[in-house]
């Protein structure tokens, strides 16, 4: 595998700011790591030699040396966001999940499920699709904030509200999927 080789050429005031990264001993491993790889490149040694010293792999120390080149110091010890997966129910579905896990299941059922609740939210169209451990992580996620704040029904106006006074949402919409009549 040909790979473009990166030399590496530290200032001495990059060398001296790895030095005191290194020495500070409140830095976390990864950076720590690149930081000795970037030394160790500075000081002419092979990525394969690198690699066995510092115990990691010749592509790690191929992308700290490539990031110094295109980037700067900085670049190469930090590491890039990772902002993750988009939330899939925002907070009024969250608690429209529990209202719903609270309520009476379909007919022929004893229980909900988690399949029974991620299809339910389909078909009420707060969502486009959603897995039952996605259901799961929610309702367990959300369990323990309930119990502290038990949640209070609204006669009059058919919300749940936390015990607080927020509103956590409409049971009605839940209801009259599952049945003609609002009952609370």
């Amino acid at each position: 595998m040909n790979k473009k080789k990166y030399v590496v050429e530290l200032k001495d005031e990059e060398k001296d700011t790895l030095l005191d990264l290194i020495k500070s001993g409140e830095t976390k491993a990864r950076k720590l790591n690149r930081a000795h790889i970037l030394l160790l490149a500075d000081d002419g040694r092979s990525n394969t030699d690198i690699a066995a010293a510092l115990h990691t792999s010749e592509s790690t120390v191929y992308r700290t040396c490539k990031r110094l080149v295109e980037g700067n110091l900085e670049f190469a010890l930090n590491e890039r966001r990772r902002p993750g997966a988009k939330v899939k129910l925002s907070s009024k579905d969250e608690t429209l999940l529990i209202a719903l896990s609270k309520s009476t299941p379909p007919e022929g059922r004893t229980n909900w499920t988690m399949q029974l609740l991620a299809d339910r939210l389909v078909e009420l169209g707060e969502v486009e699709s959603i897995s039952d451990e996605t259901v799961r992580r929610i309702l367990k996620k959300r369990h323990q904030a309930l119990a502290e704040a038990t949640l209070v029904y609204s006669q009059c106006r058919r919300r749940i509200r936390v015990a607080d006074g927020r509103c956590a949402g409409s049971v009605c919409r839940i209801l009259r999927s599952q049945a003609s009549d609002c009952e609370l």
